[in-house]
């Protein structure tokens, strides 16, 4: 035997089982605790949709409203509430020991701007051949980076090596 589809959204109408409810009408008045049956006719006198809108308080609370156009604002909300939302990228910055200074700003630079989007920043130092002889040379350069972000990001994942490779996530602030 198959079970019925569960119906998302608040109950609407003869769906609503309980034998009271807390009642507001279309203009938002409370109109005090009352059979669910005489909510129903005030709904339908009012030529609306009676929307269990509260349904785990006790009683549960019902209101009198058109349910097509609530229905249509619930999706408008969570329509806007998806634009707002920021999707957080780890953007990658790939340094090595002995970088020359100019090449550092560069990388500082697009560094600013990840964190200016507010994405976070996972920099990899890698180590090549006898640079691995001098991992204090990495660790000195991560915290001169930890340094120059100190304002405007904070360590998310501390300088640790990892293979031939020295990693730090930094995220804005």
């Amino acid at each position: 035997m198959q079970t019925p589809p569960t119906k998302d959204g608040p109950r609407i109408n003869d769906e609503i089982r309980v034998p009271r409810v807390l009642l507001i009408d279309q203009n938002g008045e409370k109109q005090g605790v009352m059979p669910t049956q005489s909510a129903l006719e005030a709904a339908e006198e009012a030529g609306l949709d009676l929307v269990e809108v509260s349904p785990n308080s006790d009683p549960p609370v019902c209101k009198i409203l058109d349910y097509g156009k609530y229905k249509f604002q619930e999706q408008k909300k969570k329509n806007e509430a998806r634009k707002r939302q920021k999707v957080v990228e780890i953007k990658e910055i790939k340094l090595r020991p002995n970088i020359d200074t100019h090449d550092y700003e560069v990388k500082a630079k697009a560094m600013n701007r990840f964190f200016e989007e507010g994405d976070k920043v996972k920099v990899t130092l890698r180590f090549r051949g006898r640079e691995l002889a001098h991992p204090e040379l990495g660790m000195k350069l991560l915290q001169q980076v930890r340094a120059d972000f100190d304002p405007i990001a904070k360590v998310e994942y501390e300088p640790r090596m990892e293979g031939k490779q020295m990693i730090m996530i930094l995220a804005p602030r």
